[in-house]
């Protein structure tokens, strides 16, 4: 009998954010598995704007995407400036930076230790 693949919430949360923010042509879009190398969170989702304005507008479309999936943030930050928000969905955090932050915080080198899922299809080659 095959095991059956049981979705971790956060993976199901990282994958429709990944989705939602590649509609609105964020560029980079990657996604972190940390279960393992962190209890902080299961995933990031890591995404860049083109400017402030595409930020603030990545992060919104992202939660009212979820939202309308009936998933909530816990808390948000710096979606009104656009130069790093931040979405915490518990078990998947969400990070649309301008890409002049990004290069400077380098979350996908500190969290290095972090396996990428491979998004593929999903993004429809928005990476």
């Amino acid at each position: 009998m095959a095991a059956e693949h049981f979705a971790n919430p956060g993976e199901t949360i990282a994958l429709r954010a990944a989705d939602l923010a590649g509609e609105l042509k964020a560029t980079d879009i990657v996604v972190l598995d940390l279960r393992g190398v962190t209890d902080m969170t299961d995933f990031f989702v890591i995404a860049s704007g083109t400017s402030d304005t595409h930020v603030r507008a990545v992060a919104e479309h992202v939660q009212t995407g979820l939202r309308e999936s009936g998933v909530s943030t816990n808390m948000t930050e710096g979606v009104t400036q656009g130069r790093w928000a931040l979405l915490d969905y518990h078990d998947c955090v969400v990070h649309v930076f301008h890409p002049s932050l990004r290069q400077f915080y380098q979350l996908e080198r500190l969290w290095g230790d972090a396996k990428a899922v491979k998004l593929g299809a999903v993004m429809g080659g928005a990476r």
